[in-house]
C-alpha cells in the first residue's frame, strides 16, 4: 500500500474512533442519571416532620420536575429509614418523618409510595425503593416509639450499639423479617428497583466490639471461634442471596442494586484491594461486594465516591478505574458527592464548581461506567454553583434511555403500530398504537421514544431523540415563521428493562 493511500486509511480510523469517542464522551444514548431522595432526618423529603398530605405531595412534584428539567431519569427514594413506612404498611409503622408522629398515617389520607411512583413514571422517571434493612431507630433516647414497632414487638431481635439500635443480622428472624418488608414492596408496588446503601453492620465505635458473641455461640453455622468477621461477612452474605432470589421470583424485572462505601478493601489489607487508605465495607460494615458481583447477586452497584479526584487517601480516579476493573459485568454507575459542591468549602476542587464535570469527564471515558447517582436530591434545588447548568449544556444536554440489563432480558417488545399524522392548522398530532403482542410484563411496551430527524436517520445519535414519553400520541407546535422546515419522525417502544423495538417507518412533517 502507498504511504498516501495508508495516510488515508489512518486518518480515516482515527477519524472514526474519534467520533466514537466523542460521541460517548460527551453525550451516550444509554446513561443512569439519578439522585437519592433521602427520608432519613428529612434530609430531602419530605423537608420538615407533620407536612400535610398537600404539601408533601406539592414539595415531591416540585422536586422531580426539577430533577426532570436537569435531565434525570431515575430516582432513588428511602422508604424504610428506621423499621418503618413511608407507605401504607401492615408489617411495621408509619415513619416519624412522615407526620412527625411514629405511627400515625397522613390525614387525609394518601399512600406517599404510591403518589411517588406514579409521577415518577408520569415523568418516564424510573423508581427505586429504598431500605435500610438494620437500623431500627437513630436514638436510643427517643421515647415516642409506636406499639407496632419492632422494639416493642421484638426487642430481642434487637442489639444497642453506640446510641442507636439495631436489627441483629446473625438472627434468622432478622433476615425473615426484614425479606417480608422488601417482599410486601414489591408485590404491591409498581417498583422498579429495590435499593441498599452502605448500611450493613453499622460504621465502627473505636474500642466497642458489636454485641453479638451470643448469637455467634447460638448460630455458628460451621464457624470456628476465630472466624468471627468471616461469620458476620455470611450474616450479611445469606440476606443479600435471599433477598435477590425472592425478587427474581416474583417480579424478575425489579433491579437489586448495592450502593457501597467507596472502598471495598485498601491494598495494604489485601492485593486485591484500591491504592487507598481509609475504611473500608469488607473489614469494617462486614459487606463483601466483589463476593455479590462474582456470584451475580446483584443488579447494579454504586460504589459512594464522594471524594474528589487527588485526595491522597482515597482518590476518586483510582476509585473509579479499581470499580471498573473489579465490577466483574455488574452494571457500574458512581455515586457522585454533590452535596459537596459549596463555595465556602476548604477544600478547593469543591469550592470552585468544576469537580463534577472533572468527574463526568472522567467516567465518560472509562466504558464500565454507565452513569451516576449524585445524592442527594436537594443539591439540585439548592445548585450550588450553577452545577445544574453544567450538566443541562453539557452532560445531559439530550434525553438518555436507562442503561439495559440484557442478563436479565433482552427481548424487545413489539414496534408501535398505525403510527399516523394528522397536520392541523397550528400543531401537528403524532399517534401511534401500542402492539398487544407481549406475552409478559417484562416485554410488555412501557415507554416510547419520539425520533425526530432534520438530517439523516440515525437512531444511535441521543441528539435525535426528540422525548421519551408514556402517551400514544404528541401534539407539536408548528414553527409560526415563514418557510416550512420538513423533519421527520419515528417511534420505538421501550420495554421495563430498556430493551428498543424496532422503529416505525420515519414519516415526513412540515414544521
Amino acid at each position: 500500500m502507498k504511504k498516501e493511500s495508508l495516510r488515508l486509511v489512518l486518518t480515516a480510523l482515527l477519524l472514526t474512533l474519534a467520533a466514537a469517542t466523542w460521541a460517548r464522551t460527551v453525550n451516550p444514548k444509554h446513561e443512569m442519571r439519578a439522585a437519592w431522595i433521602a427520608s432519613v432526618e428529612n434530609i430531602d423529603w419530605p423537608s420538615t416532620k407533620g407536612l400535610t398530605p398537600e404539601q408533601q405531595r406539592q414539595e415531591f412534584i416540585k422536586m422531580i420536575d426539577q430533577l426532570k428539567d436537569v435531565g434525570i431519569n431515575a430516582v432513588i427514594v428511602q422508604v424504610r429509614p428506621c423499621a418503618d413506612a413511608l407507605y401504607s404498611s401492615s408489617i411495621e409503622p408509619w415513619s416519624m418523618y412522615l407526620t412527625g408522629k411514629q405511627g400515625l398515617a397522613p390525614n387525609p389520607y394518601y399512600d406517599p409510595l404510591k403518589f411517588m411512583i406514579d409521577e415518577c413514571h408520569k415523568r418516564c422517571i424510573e423508581f427505586h425503593a429504598w431500605f435500610n434493612p438494620y437500623r431500627t431507630i437513630k436514638d436510643t433516647t427517643y421515647k415516642d416509639i409506636d406499639s407496632t414497632h419492632i422494639i416493642k414487638q421484638h426487642p430481642e431481635w434487637l442489639v444497642t450499639y453506640g446510641n442507636q439500635r439495631y436489627f441483629d443480622p446473625a438472627l434468622p428472624q432478622t433476615r425473615e423479617h426484614v425479606l417480608k418488608v422488601i417482599m410486601d414492596v414489591v408485590n404491591r408496588y409498581d417498583v422498579d428497583g429495590v435499593h441498599f446503601d452502605d448500611y450493613f453492620y453499622p460504621y465502627k465505635i473505636k474500642g466497642v466490639d458489636f454485641p453479638d458473641s451470643a448469637s455467634f455461640a447460638a448460630y455458628p453455622r460451621g464457624f470456628a471461634s476465630d472466624q468471627k468477621e468471616a461469620w458476620r461477612r455470611d450474616n450479611v452474605n445469606l440476606i443479600i442471596k435471599a433477598i435477590r432470589d425472592s425478587i427474581r421470583a416474583a417480579k424478575p424485572f425489579v433491579k437489586f442494586g448495592i450502593s457501597p462505601f467507596g472502598i471495598w478493601r485498601n491494598k495494604a489489607s489485601d492485593p486485591r484491594g484500591s491504592e487507598t487508605n481509609g475504611g473500608s465495607n469488607y473489614d469494617d460494615l462486614y459487606a463483601d461486594i466483589l463476593h455479590w458481583m462474582q456470584n451475580r447477586w446483584i443488579d447494579y452497584v454504586v460504589p459512594q465516591l464522594y471524594w474528589h479526584i487527588g485526595l491522597k487517601v482515597a482518590d476518586y480516579k483510582t476509585l473509579a478505574q479499581w470499580w471498573s476493573k473489579n465490577s466483574n459485568g455488574t452494571p457500574l454507575y458512581i455515586g457522585q458527592g454533590y452535596y459537596r459542591v459549596d463555595p465556602q468549602s476548604k477544600t478547593k476542587e469543591w469550592a470552585d464548581g468544576k469537580e463534577i464535570s472533572r468527574q463526568l469527564e472522567l467516567n465518560r471515558t472509562i466504558p464500565e461506567i454507565e452513569g451516576s447517582i449524585f445524592f442527594s436530591a436537594k443539591s439540585f434545588l439548592n445548585n450550588s454553583l450553577n452545577v445544574n447548568e453544567q450538566l443541562k449544556k453539557q452532560y445531559y444536554r439530550y434525553p438518555a434511555i436507562v442503561p439495559q440489563m440484557r442478563f436479565i432480558d433482552s427481548l424487545p417488545p413489539a414496534a408501535p403500530v398505525h403510527f399516523t399524522v394528522k397536520d392541523r392548522k397550528k400543531n401537528v398530532r403524532l399517534s401511534w398504537t401500542v402492539s398487544d403482542t407481549a406475552s409478559s410484563e417484562m416485554d410488555r411496551a412501557r415507554y416510547f421514544v419520539v425520533y425526530r430527524f432534520s438530517d439523516k436517520v440515525d437512531y444511535s445519535n441521543p441528539a435525535n431523540i426528540y422525548t421519551i414519553t408514556r402517551d400514544t400520541s404528541i401534539i407539536l407546535k408548528k414553527n409560526k415563521k415563514k418557510g416550512k422546515k420538513h423533519v421527520r419522525f419515528s417511534i420505538t417502544a421501550l420495554d421495563r428493562l430498556y430493551n428498543e423495538s424496532k422503529p416505525t417507518k420515519a414519516v415526513t412533517v412540515s414544521m
